[in-house]
């Protein structure tokens, strides 16, 4: 593959989506926009346009892994996104879907995390263990990425093999999520701290693994950068875009995560007595508002992700 081809994803994104973009994005927004946009960043490698028509244009050689998490954010807001992607070199997609027996059939370690586009609940990162005679095992019950499997599906799976693998998990309340933002820590960067821990903590107990598996959600470089001021940094990674399907061990974390996901979710609901919805849409705007009548806004701080555009809608 040639790496200095460019990729060209774009897609038109709902106000929910445009908002939480432009505020994790403020930090690497351009003074000068192209005409009819309403503003551009540069994150890494990829440039990144929001258009007024509510297009918005991923470009660069990394383009692919910086659109996946706006595209499962707008499938979370709207139910719905029309991606398009006029790839430069058509090999480097195909390269992205393509799985390699000899990792797929390895014994390794694998990590990915939920949450992140949910103004309610927990971010839960993951990593899991799984041998290659297990393998067979987890085909055979149905393991597969948790945005592939409904909710109620994956409280049916998980309990089936959670004491069969080892695994490590680690939750962020939105508490601590906020106290990050308010150092100015962005997103990836959470999650690039929380991936490392739970695969640092996990494969220190395991003597043997071929590889270790990130689900890729920003370039090495990126992603190594985000742990310069981080202790015990794992350093021998295999990044893998679509990581959930080409090992089981990124599957199983992806299930897991959702499962204690979904559990937290209930607990907070019953607490707070009042029925929260996921994602970050116009029904959260109105249950928000709802708990800031019953609470006082300070309880948002407890149970929500502030640096949402929802916060500024209830405020």
């Amino acid at each position: 593959m040639d790496k200095n081809k460019s990729c060209v994803i774009s897609f038109k994104v709902s106000e929910k989506t445009q908002e939480m973009m432009s505020d994790e994005l403020a930090w690497c927004m351009r003074e000068k926009t192209p005409d009819y946009a309403k503003w551009q960043a540069k994150d890494g490698d990829t440039v990144i346009t929001l258009y007024e028509s509510g297009k918005v244009v991923f470009q660069g050689k990394d383009a692919d892994l910086a659109s996946d998490f706006w595209i499962s954010t707008e499938k979370i807001n709207s139910g719905n996104v029309d991606v398009k992607n006029s790839s430069e070199n058509k090999k480097n997609n195909s390269s992205n879907d393509y799985i390699n027996p000899k990792i797929y059939n390895s014994s390794s370690i694998g990590s990915d995390e939920v949450g992140t586009g949910d103004y309610f609940g927990p971010i839960v990162v993951t990593a899991t263990y799984v041998p290659k005679d297990k393998i067979n095992f987890l085909e055979q019950l149905g393991v597969k990425d948790s945005k592939k499997l409904t909710d109620n599906e994956i409280l049916q799976i998980v309990p089936k093999f959670i004491k069969e693998i080892k695994y490590e998990s680690i939750i962020l309340s939105n508490k601590s999520y906020n106290e990050y933002h308010s150092k100015n820590v962005n997103m990836n960067k959470i999650k690039a701290i929380l991936h490392n821990k739970v695969l640092y903590n996990l494969s220190s107990k395991i003597d043997n693994y071929d590889y270790i598996i990130v689900d890729q959600f920003a370039e090495k470089y990126v992603y190594y950068n985000y742990l310069k001021d981080t202790q015990n940094v794992v350093k021998n990674i295999t990044f893998l875009t679509k990581g959930e399907n080409k090992h089981l061990s990124v599957a199983c974390a992806s299930l897991i995560s959702r499962y204690i996901f979904i559990k937290e979710f209930e607990k907070l609901s019953k607490n707070i007595k009042i029925d929260l919805p996921k994602g970050a849409g116009n029904n959260v705007d109105l249950v928000a508002k709802q708990i800031c009548d019953k609470y006082g806004f300070d309880k948002l701080k407890e149970i929500a992700k502030l640096n949402f555009k929802n916060t500024e809608k209830i405020k």
